[in-house]
């Protein structure tokens, strides 16, 4: 997973156009969005959102609190994507 993790810290900071931060600046495990972390915001959580699809195939038609828990980190969201069916795990 650590490819993963690696490949998902370089479409955040494409997908989200971050020019002060580079994919080897994000901790896997740091929160992504809030106050601490990262600090991404619901903009940026919509952008990702389009960002994923795009390049995973992955779909989220609601928000819940299940879905928000694995976009919590890195970590957590490849964890996710590598969960879905037809991905690598």
């Amino acid at each position: 997973m650590d490819s993963l993790d690696s490949d998902l810290k370089r479409l955040i900071v494409s997908a989200l156009k971050l020019e002060d931060i580079t994919p080897e600046d994000i901790d896997s495990d740091e929160p992504l969005f809030g106050t601490s972390g990262l600090g991404l915001d619901s903009i940026d959580a919509l952008e990702l959102g389009v960002a994923l699809r795009k390049t995973y195939g992955i779909r989220i038609e609601t928000v819940s609190d299940e879905i928000r828990g694995h976009f919590a980190s890195v970590r957590t969201l490849a964890a996710f994507i590598a969960s879905q069916p037809g991905e690598p795990g």
